[in-house]
């Protein structure tokens, strides 16, 4: 096996992936509070071409030097927009007619591996502080929550990696209607 370099991969430039289309998904962060974890949601979300994403509370906005090690230049080519609250987001996106979601282990829940996502839906998946999770007032607001399923000690994933797994899936789901891989 040979590695493939970043010429091979043949990237879109960021004015090019500007003008790309994107899966309808907004990424909300609840209180987000380590730096490297918003830096690596950015990074995730250029990485899947999510619409935006969502920084609300204390979570720490653009420009910073901590979001940009982890985020790799990804907060220039995201869109994002900074809330006061989570709930002040989550009911504009919810009277924009996005489905809500929060990523959380709450009563109900539908496991990752059981949900089914539409098509023809657009989809704002709430995630939670690193020790707190989603805020019980937030999670009240949301139309669903899913939980990914784990079988180990500590029932609980850092929140960047948690992003990964559900952003992926929203990915896997929905990137026949935006790009042609």
């Amino acid at each position: 096996m040979r590695k493939i370099t970043n010429e091979e991969l043949h990237r879109p430039t960021a004015e090019q992936f500007a003008q790309m289309k994107r899966i309808p998904v907004v990424v909300v962060l609840d209180n987000v509070r380590s730096a490297h974890n918003i830096g690596a949601f950015f990074r995730t979300g250029d990485a899947f071409a999510v619409e935006s994403i969502a920084l609300c509370g204390i979570t720490a906005t653009p420009p910073s030097r901590d979001i940009h090690k982890s985020a790799l230049g990804a907060e220039l080519t995201v869109k994002w927009e900074y809330f006061a609250t989570t709930a002040e987001c989550v009911a504009k996106l919810k009277a924009e007619g996005y489905h809500i979601l929060a990523i959380e282990q709450v009563e109900g829940a539908t496991m990752l591996d059981e949900l089914k996502v539409a098509t023809d839906k657009r989809y704002a998946l709430v995630f939670g502080n690193e020790v707190m999770g989603v805020e019980q007032e937030v999670v009240d607001m949301c139309d669903g929550a899913i939980e990914i399923p784990q079988i180990g000690t500590k029932h609980s994933l850092n929140v960047s990696v948690a992003g990964g797994v559900v952003i992926w899936n929203f990915f896997e789901a929905l990137k026949q209607e935006v790009c042609d891989i």
